[in-house]
């Protein structure tokens, strides 16, 4: 059997994306910051929020990036919202704009969210309304990438999304520093 050549510091530098309720548990994340991709992997363009955490674990991202594959979790995704005060959803929408268009809002509430959000859009707007019921709400921001349609059965995207996906990252890298430095 070969020894792993990673060493706990190697490790601690770079952010994981995991799916373990245990990860919330094991650090102080008072001032980091949660990058939530959602979306379903296997039903195309729909899953452009699953891709670009994918992208994103590739990355040398910094420190204060907490980076998590949210899928179609639903309300499983409460715990993040108690550990983190500042999270950064990523998704995608069928809201009518050129596909792979890139946008930021900031719901405040389920209404806010796009009113064609993509086939989870049920199980994640009820859990936002959950997350306003709780003491500490965090501060969330939503990047959305306008899809097309979906389609079933394939993880592929169509090209315009994927072209997106390093420009939202770039958007995402710009606003983390920006949230970073009001908590710092």
């Amino acid at each position: 059997m070969t020894k792993s050549v990673n060493t706990l510091s190697e490790l601690d530098k770079k952010p994981v994306a995991v799916s373990s309720d245990a990860f919330f548990f094991e650090k102080d994340k008072s001032k980091s910051i949660l990058v939530l991709g959602v979306g379903n992997f296997l039903m195309g363009d729909e899953g452009v929020g699953v891709h670009l955490i994918q992208a994103m674990d590739a990355m040398e991202l910094p420190s204060y990036i907490d980076i998590l594959d949210g899928g179609t979790g639903g309300f499983l995704l409460l715990n993040c919202f108690e550990c983190y005060s500042k999270i950064i959803f990523v998704d995608a929408t069928m809201d009518g704009k050129v596909e792979g268009a890139i946008s930021l809002i900031r719901p405040k509430f389920a209404s806010d969210f796009p009113s064609a959000l993509s086939v989870h859009d049920v199980g994640l707007k009820d859990m936002i309304e959950a997350v306003y019921l709780m003491e500490n709400t965090p501060d969330l921001h939503l990047f959305t990438i306008s899809i097309a349609k979906v389609e079933p059965m394939t993880t592929q995207l169509a090209p315009m999304v994927e072209k997106a996906i390093p420009e939202t990252i770039n958007q995402i890298l710009s606003l983390a520093a920006t949230l970073h430095d009001q908590i710092t």
